[in-house]
């Protein structure tokens, strides 16, 4: 056979590489709750992923919903028209989120898989598939992120092979405490405001306890100094309200007497409803 009649097995990379993907707590969750609310013959949730893909070849998901869907062992089908109504909708809310991918409940890249990655593939170019282990079958739920690249011999496309990418979970702080309870599989209780703010101080403390130890190790010499790291402590130094111990002291006493007389009307009004609902009732039966 002569060499240009050769065919060549090969992989088709995606035409803009696709480096890392980043989600925010609010489409786990959301996942979880459509897993919840599933159908009872249903094994798992199939959805569509919203976001933007950032300048630096980054996918940012903000947002999700669910596509009804039915399976079996040879086939996928999934509601389209359900599918398409609901980007409609959130568009006409959030015009800058598009889709980005999908998502599917379960531990890694199944075999119908490769079917719906095929389908959202025609909605937009390189999507995101992201899977969240429900099942908590490691001690904790699971969420990975996988792009597919196209096996092909010559001109013709065999398969689809997922390839996993990088994935942070984006959040602010606030939200953090927020997720660091709900991710437990079993909660005694939900804290209240002064807990939270509790648990967000003396991860505070720590955090600046290191950044301590960092900058003693770099003065005495025991670890390089890296300039990256000193400018980004200045300028977190230099974003700080100047304020003296009194002055702060003052802020911190009257924050917290606002909250307290929010807290005491709100007593009052409850209170109020209760009163005037008893009321109301006794006077209904007399």
């Amino acid at each position: 056979m002569a060499a240009g009649d050769r065919t060549v097995l090969q992989f088709n990379s995606p035409s803009s590489a696709i480096l890392s993907a980043k989600v925010h707590p609010l489409v786990i969750f959301n996942i979880c709750d459509c897993y919840v609310r599933r159908p009872d013959q249903a094994e798992r949730v199939i959805g569509t992923l919203l976001g933007s893909v950032l300048p630096d070849g980054t996918v940012d998901i903000r947002n999700s919903y669910a596509v009804p869907h039915t399976e079996s062992a040879e086939q996928v089908a999934l509601d389209i028209e359900y599918h398409h109504n609901m980007l409609v909708s959130h568009q006409k809310v959030n015009p800058k989120e598009v889709i980005v991918g999908w998502y599917s409940t379960g531990l890694g890249v199944t075999g119908g898989s490769a079917l719906i990655q095929d389908f959202y593939s025609r909605e937009v170019p390189n999507p995101i598939h992201l899977t969240v282990d429900t099942g908590f079958r490691n001690g904790e739920g699971t969420v990975k992120a996988f792009v597919s690249v196209n096996l092909a011999l010559g001109d013709r496309q065999l398969a689809a092979q997922f390839q996993e990418i990088p994935l942070d979970l984006c959040m602010v702080e606030a939200e953090r405490v927020g997720f660091d309870i709900l991710k437990k599989t079993a909660v005694d209780k939900l804290p209240n405001d002064l807990e939270g703010m509790e648990v967000t101080m003396g991860r505070l403390l720590a955090l600046i306890d290191e950044v301590y130890k960092y900058v003693d190790d770099v003065v005495e010499g025991r670890v390089p100094a890296d300039n990256n790291i000193g400018r980004f402590i200045a300028e977190t130094v230099a974003s700080l309200p100047k304020l003296s111990p009194p002055a702060f002291d003052k802020l911190m006493n009257d924050s917290l007497q606002d909250q307290l007389l929010l807290l005491y009307l709100s007593s009052i009004a409850r209170t109020q409803l209760g009163l005037a609902e008893k009321l109301n009732t006794a006077a209904q039966i007399l």
